[in-house]
């Protein structure tokens, strides 16, 4: 359930402890993370922003490569009965995207021109 232990290896640790049958309702779900020095993460960081375990699940979680998860509007607002989001916030989270990736996907090019001309 974490970078630690597989799914499998933790039902089998409670299978081999307890007196009873534990079938999982799904091992779909899985644990994601994203290193605190990948490009993007530190993009991130460069804007203020900060890391922390989201409340909600999301598609993350099948993705077998580091991601994270970030997006407009307030994260406690999502995948709630009455989920929303205001139209600033959609404006705040494209310029949010770009002010992230730019960075990312920029620089390194600049950079390749600027060795390549030297």
């Amino acid at each position: 359930m974490n970078e630690l232990y597989t799914f499998e290896e933790l039902l089998g640790i409670i299978r081999e402890n307890v007196g009873c049958e534990v079938t999982p309702r799904s091992l779909r779900m899985r644990s994601s993370s994203i290193g605190l020095d990948h490009p993007v993460v530190l993009s991130g960081l460069d804007l203020g922003r900060t890391c922390y375990g989201s409340p909600t699940t999301s598609d993350k979680a099948l993705m077998p490569f580091p991601a994270l998860k970030t997006g407009p509007g307030d994260s406690a607002r999502s995948h709630t009965a009455d989920e929303f989001i205001f139209i600033d916030e959609i404006g705040e989270g494209i310029r949010g995207y770009i002010d992230l990736l730019t960075p990312v996907l920029v620089r390194p090019t600049a950079q390749k021109v600027k060795e390549y001309i030297d």
